[in-house]
């Protein structure tokens, strides 16, 4: 079965409020058996017009579990939280 993927770009506009994203965010990966690919760290648009402060990549068993795990208690939880703290836009994308 192919891995899902979820991609999130994200445009953090309130960096104290965005830390409780985190770490709510953070409890919901380790429910719902995320693997972290990329979280944060340097970004340089190379094409298009992405201008991202923020990248994550999660990976998880299957593009049914990713959406699960969007879908949560939990990530719901990290949502809320998030509110006013940042512009999000995320995909779930089914691997090879």
């Amino acid at each position: 079965m192919p891995a899902g993927y979820i991609v999130a770009y994200v445009d953090v506009t309130n960096p104290e409020q965005y830390e409780q994203y985190k770490v709510l965010s953070s409890r919901a990966f380790e429910v719902h058996g995320a693997k972290v690919l990329v979280r944060g760290g340097k970004v340089a648009p190379v094409e298009g017009e992405w201008q991202p402060t923020r990248v994550v990549v999660l990976e998880f068993p299957s593009f049914e579990a990713a959406r699960s795990f969007h879908d949560s208690e939990e990530y719901r939880a990290a949502r809320a939280a998030r509110e006013g703290a940042a512009k999000m836009n995320m995909i779930v994308v089914e691997g090879i």
